[in-house]
């Protein structure tokens, strides 16, 4: 694993899952169903966890959703499925967690906005009532801060004060010090109401990168709550894949975070799961977690002969994932497996030893003949038309080999 130094935060207990402290860095995601829609709901929790989300989020923003949580959260349990489900409030949280006691009692976690919680005189009063059914119900909460719905009301106090000063700061350094002075300010009153420390997550979302690793290097110095790190709004395909792993990388490598999310745009018609697989694949990449077996393939040159091997690295990648479910409940470890794919004899056989399982595809004017290793050692020697399902039974045999629990 890496030996990034974790910033010490206070561990927090959302569900079955455990964050911060010295505990694996936690992959979230969340729906974008209507809430109301108990069975759309629940299949698409369904896909979130199955790709491997360890919390997910649904927006309650109605009495009707409010009224749904309990039904969704009793047919996941049947299904198997006891992942944490977070509520997420805005404007009306107050009502819907005092006119539904059922959704109060069966969401693991509250995330509350101070921007959108109230405005004047109800904003202190409708966030208390908030965390004292927190309180009540023994349910943490994140404190969640975003860029486009800051608290207006701090903001332009801070911007009167700094235009006050000999010399002002630019108006996006005084946006972001209003991002951390939300959060913590709002964090002390829960504390000042009765919520112990040890419930509260905080987050301080922008939607730029040079912004969140700003924002959240001042805010890991001033506090020890646990750290939702995310970049809101990122977008879509690769923009938003590679500005997230921007950010948070940076940060992650830092010491940086206990839980993350992806907030991808996904195409029409796509897989919401899209946000799950990069965040892991953040997380892998940083050799900070595992999650599924990693494939080493070369990207192709001259001397490849074909898109034989392009074709065998992405059925092999698509061919762990599918297992990985059922693998990982008999097989513990198995997602530390390295396998390589290569195309051609100039690096296909040095990666290959360097990989649990490698092959080395023949390139242009090589012998038609593919070697596999196995642990560094030339194992056998693949050919003809069957190399895919022969090179898969290989990987199956050494899971079951390597991996199996010795009773």
């Amino acid at each position: 694993m890496n030996n990034v130094v974790r910033r010490k935060s206070q561990a927090v207990k959302v569900g079955n899952i455990i964050l911060g402290g010295d505990n694996p860095i936690v992959v979230q995601s969340m729906t974008d169903t209507n809430t109301e829609d108990v069975i759309a709901t629940v299949a698409q929790i369904t896909d979130l966890y199955n790709a491997g989300s360890e919390i997910v989020r649904v927006t309650v923003n109605t009495i009707e959703a409010g009224q749904a949580i309990a039904e969704i959260k009793a047919r996941l349990l049947d299904n198997g499925i006891n992942v944490p489900i977070v509520g997420d409030f805005h404007f009306n949280g107050h009502k819907i967690l005092e006119n539904v006691p059922s959704c109060a009692q069966y969401l693991d976690k509250y995330r509350i906005n101070p921007g959108n919680v109230g405005r004047g005189s109800k904003k202190n009063e409708q966030f208390a009532y908030m965390i004292k059914m927190a309180m009540k119900y023994n349910k943490p909460i994140r404190i969640g801060v975003n860029w486009g719905s800051l608290d207006q009301q701090l903001l332009a106090q801070m911007m009167d004060a700094n235009s006050k000063l000999s010399q002002p700061l630019e108006a996006n350094k005084i946006m972001q010090e209003a991002l951390i002075q939300s959060a913590l300010q709002s964090a002390e009153d829960a504390i000042q109401l009765g919520l112990t420390s040890n419930k509260i997550i905080i987050s301080c979302k922008v939607s730029l990168v040079q912004d969140l690793i700003t924002v959240y290097q001042k805010l890991a110095t001033k506090c020890d709550f646990a750290l939702h790190l995310g970049l809101t709004e990122a977008g879509m395909g690769i923009k938003g894949i590679v500005a997230s792993t921007a950010a948070m990388a940076n940060l992650l490598q830092m010491g940086i975070g206990d839980t993350i999310r992806v907030s991808l745009t996904p195409d029409p018609g796509g897989a919401r799961t899209n946000e799950v697989l990069v965040a892991q694949e953040i997380l892998q990449a940083l050799n900070l977690r595992a999650f599924t077996p990693v494939v080493t393939s070369c990207p192709g040159c001259g001397r490849t002969s074909s898109d034989y091997f392009q074709k065998l690295a992405q059925d092999i990648q698509l061919y762990l994932r599918t297992q990985m479910p059922q693998w990982k409940k008999i097989y513990p470890g198995v997602e530390a497996m390295k396998i390589a794919v290569m195309g051609c004899v100039v690096n296909g056989p040095g990666e290959s030893k360097l990989a649990n399982i490698g092959i080395s595809l023949p390139g242009r004017d090589e012998s038609p003949v593919a070697p596999v290793f196995i642990d560094g050692v030339r194992a056998i020697t693949l050919k003809g038309e069957n190399i895919v399902d022969e090179f898969k039974q290989i990987v199956n045999n050494y899971v079951e080999t390597k991996y199996a629990v010795k009773i």
